[in-house]
């Protein structure tokens, strides 16, 4: 019986998946001034805005792999991941420049650790799971400012995206212990010696053992990053594409009901319903209908509150288009996206609801610690706009490995000291 059940399921998926795919086809037949314009601009987001902000990031991260940093990384951050969040030192890099450059980069250089089996599947699912996060300047420049027109919102819309990432990260180090392989055990933090020599020795072997040439490692890190773009845009492109169609065709009306119905034992507006529904399939869509709700009255806004907790949780979840370019990107190895799925709507839940309790009771302090240079986020010129996106990022990329760096650093010289006194003592 539950063979067949099994069965049965997996005809209706299918069976759901191709009539989507045929319903969406007749409509951008029928539609096809509409679907254009959709998809043009979708293809504009990714040219001007996505495009340029990772790039730089995509191939820093393939020639850092390359030049052994990561590995480096590994050895000298093992101390602090490990206890904390159940993952090697290296996961710190992926973590660093996730939650520094957005979607989907922590995605990326997970696959790479797994590729290149300096963690095992667990461990890929975890990190995955809790790296793959919003830029700041997406929360500051895009939603708080351009969104809401309140810079003050992008704070506590931050912290609360933070916060419930770390609170995720906690909650998953307990995810898979059952299938933990030894390799997760056997991480250099046994092997004796400095922890600053052992990570040289790291970064040393791991060069010797890449051996491409530099003009190589560069060449082979710009076709790859070139090609991870490439298929993001195809997604983000699709998906404007997609969430027009549905409009059109009605289906975000019907799930504007069920939402609404959903929303209202938590006290919240049924108009915030339609942010809801753009939300599940894209989040910048989602993140401005909650800027711009309208309450049930049809006079003025739906509370504040409840429009910057639903933006949170919309930008949390981050959107199918996300989650269809993370399982495009790993679909090479053997991650499974259970856990990121599961992880997404864990994190979706604790945003909003530090949202709410931050928004309620930090308001008078956030306010005073927002500065305008957030509203400086948008140069005119493409170039110092991708030259300041970089600076940006970098700065908080290198904040994010400084600081665990620095416990590891400290945790290693503690148990030295300790080890060594331990010994006097027995003498």
């Amino acid at each position: 019986m539950g063979k067949k059940t099994g069965r049965l399921k997996k005809y209706f998926v299918v069976y759901i998946m191709a009539l989507g795919a045929v319903v969406l086809t007749v409509c951008m037949v029928k539609y096809p001034d509409i679907s254009f314009e959709a998809a043009a601009q979708g293809l504009q987001v990714w040219f001007e805005i996505v495009f340029p902000a990772l790039l730089p990031f995509f191939i820093a991260g393939q020639v850092l792999m390359g030049l052994g940093v990561v590995h480096f990384l590994g050895v000298l951050l093992e101390p602090f991941m490990r206890p904390v969040f159940n993952i090697p030192g290296a996961g710190a890099f992926v973590m660093a420049m996730g939650l520094a450059s957005g979607y989907p980069i922590g995605a990326v250089l997970t696959a790479e650790l797994r590729r290149k089996e300096m963690i095992t599947r667990v461990e890929a699912e975890r990190l995955m799971s809790f790296t793959n996060t919003a830029d700041p300047l997406f929360m500051f420049g895009a939603v708080a400012v351009g969104m809401f027109g309140i810079v003050q919102v992008g704070i506590t819309i931050s912290l609360a995206h933070y916060i419930s990432t770390i609170m995720v990260g906690l909650v998953l180090r307990f995810y898979g212990l059952r299938e933990d392989s030894p390799l997760a055990n056997t991480t250099g933090s046994k092997k004796k010696g400095n922890i600053l020599s052992r990570a040289l020795k790291a970064l040393y072997e791991a060069r010797q053992n890449d051996g491409r040439a530099f003009g190589r490692l560069m060449g082979d890190a710009i076709r790859e990053s070139v090609n991870t773009l490439l298929l993001v845009g195809g997604f983000i492109i699709l998906f404007s594409v997609v969430i027009k169609v549905a409009t059109l065709i009605g289906l975000t009306t019907a799930l504007g009901l069920f939402f609404a119905k959903l929303l209202h034992p938590f006290g919240f507006h049924p108009s915030l319903a339609d942010a809801c529904i753009s939300g599940l399939f894209e989040i910048t869509i989602g993140s401005h209908l909650a800027g711009s709700a309208v309450s049930i009255t049809g006079q003025g806004l739906a509370p504040l509150i409840q429009r910057v907790a639903i933006a949170s949780g919309i930008i949390a979840w981050s959107g199918f288009s996300v989650h269809c370019q993370v399982a495009a990107i790993i679909v090479d190895t053997d991650i499974r996206m259970g856990a990121f799925i599961a992880a997404r709507i864990l994190h979706a839940v604790l945003a909003t609801a530090v949202a709410l309790v931050l928004f309620q009771y930090g308001a008078p302090v956030l306010s005073k610690i927002a500065i305008p240079v957030f509203l400086q986020t948008t140069p005119q010129s493409p170039w110092p706009h991708c030259l300041s996106r970089f600076r940006y990022f970098g700065i908080r990329m290198g904040v994010c490995l400084l600081v665990p760096s620095l416990v590891a650093i400290i945790h290693s010289h503690w148990a030295r000291v300790r080890i060594i006194w331990l010994n006097r003592v027995k003498r």
